[in-house]
């Protein structure tokens, strides 16, 4: 099975909304009140609660276009999108370790993507 390129890109969306999802659950943390009033008027929390349910919905349906094998990894990105949204969104700073982790992610994206690519036949491939 082929992998579809609206499959790649609904889970590439699918990262940025649970990313989005993420940011959206350390707002509602930094006001958490666990009491029922407080989870009630917690919006952060709920609309990431909302996001996250979408995005569960969306991936499901992407992974209709393609190869599990290829698509689940994408979703690494997502450790991507949160190291950047939440520098803008909350004030957090990245560190030499954090750019060799985002530089890691990629990497192995685009060799599971290069991987994908080529027609591999186990009989014939090399060890």
């Amino acid at each position: 099975m082929k992998t579809k390129l609206w499959a790649i890109l609904l889970v590439i969306f699918t990262t940025l909304l649970t990313s989005a999802g993420q940011i959206l659950y350390k707002r509602g943390a930094d006001i958490l009140e666990l009491t029922p009033s407080g989870l009630l008027h917690n919006y952060y929390l709920i609309i990431g609660v909302i996001v996250y349910v979408a995005a569960g919905i969306l991936i499901v349906l992407a992974l209709r276009g393609g190869e599990v094998s290829v698509l689940y990894p994408i979703i690494a990105t997502s450790f991507i999108w949160v190291s950047f949204l939440s520098i803008y969104f909350i004030g957090e700073s990245m560190n030499a370790w954090r750019w060799i982790g985002v530089l890691a992610i990629i990497a192995g994206i685009v060799m599971i993507g290069y991987g994908s690519s080529r027609d591999v036949h186990p009989e014939t491939e090399a060890f």
